[in-house]
């Protein structure tokens, strides 16, 4: 384990990966996953071996800030789709691509951030039928995935032979154990093995064994069942101390969208918040689009649940003196 590996990841610690994939309702065989440094390593391998500088993506309005940084990086023209629901707006994204030379869609369809949403089967169907219309590259996010019971089939299901999925382990296990798979067709698995030798020559196999080991054994499997617990509990408190708000939130994910009414502005209530000692973020950074809404999302983790409800009594306090 202290020599080279192979770029995508050694065969056995591959099945692993399928095995765990399979559990999620993917159904992919050893030689159509790589083994890469986390979720946001995977999204990088994805662009670097798929897209051009210059290409269009398609993205929601609000969306990670992770895959901005990204595209940013990779000189990508981001093109942004409003919220419709519990979803993007396709009709929307429809427009777009017969007005514009779209090569590629961004989406989150399970347990969206910063949102929450969990798209429908039918939406799922929708842009999957749009995706393959205009033949776009459709990059599937499942990092928070796990933390949805029983979602619709996952968009590399139903387009297995136009997207690439990426998840990781950072989000359901820990943020120090930087695993994360990429799922695609097997015509492309060498583009993105020659950018995974690109950018860091091959996962840690320490890592990856400890990580493999934990899959195998189901110590992934009660962890993400316990995080399920932990972040509904942390909702429910969410949901009690904001209660006259209009949050938008999943019942167990680990963040809450808070859009701010009245005379209310993120910026001065962030400020509010961090001179009392809270956190949070404003809507800039999920914005991919130059309309900035005044909203700001509150992460409910890593912190104790009484020292968490006391937090978002301030951030209460802070919206309604703000509000005035």
């Amino acid at each position: 384990m202290l020599r080279y590996q192979p770029h995508g990841g050694r065969p056995h610690e591959r099945v692993t990966v399928a095995r765990h994939l399979a559990a999620r309702g993917l159904a992919v065989g050893p030689d159509e996953v790589l083994i890469v440094n986390g979720a946001q390593h995977g999204l990088a391998t994805t662009v670097m071996a798929l897209l051009q500088p210059g290409d269009v993506a398609a993205i929601d309005a609000l969306s990670y800030p992770g895959f901005k940084v990204l595209a940013e990086a990779h000189r990508l023209e981001l093109a942004a789709i409003p919220a419709a629901g519990k979803g993007p707006d396709l009709d929307a994204l429809e427009h777009l691509c017969r007005k514009r030379k779209v090569r590629a869609v961004y989406a989150m369809p399970t347990l969206h951030n910063p949102l929450g949403w969990v798209m429908s089967a039918s939406r799922r169907r929708q842009l999957v039928s749009i995706a393959r219309r205009h033949g776009l590259l459709i990059i599937e996010d499942a990092a928070y995935a796990f933390l949805a019971e029983d979602p619709p089939a996952p968009l590399a299901t139903l387009a297995p032979e136009t997207t690439v999925y990426v998840s990781g382990l950072s989000k359901s296990v820990a943020t120090g154990l930087r695993v994360g798979f990429v799922a695609a067709p097997a015509e492309w698995v060498p583009k993105l093995e020659r950018a995974i030798r690109a950018t860091t020559w091959n996962t840690p196999s320490v890592m990856t064994a400890i990580a493999c080991q934990w899959l195998d054994d189901g110590t992934v499997a009660l962890l993400e069942s316990k995080k399920r617990e932990d972040a509904t509990m942390r909702q429910a408190i969410a949901a009690d101390v904001l209660s006259t708000m209009p949050c938008v939130r999943h019942a167990a994910s680990y963040f809450v969208w808070l859009p701010l009414t009245g005379e209310a502005r993120a910026e001065q209530v962030a400020m509010a918040l961090l001179r009392d000692g809270v956190s949070v973020s404003t809507a800039e950074p999920f914005a991919t689009s130059p309309q900035v809404p005044h909203a700001i999302r509150l992460a409910l983790g890593s912190v104790e649940p009484q020292a968490l409800r006391e937090a978002l009594v301030k951030v209460r306090r802070a919206v309604e003196e703000q509000s005035l």
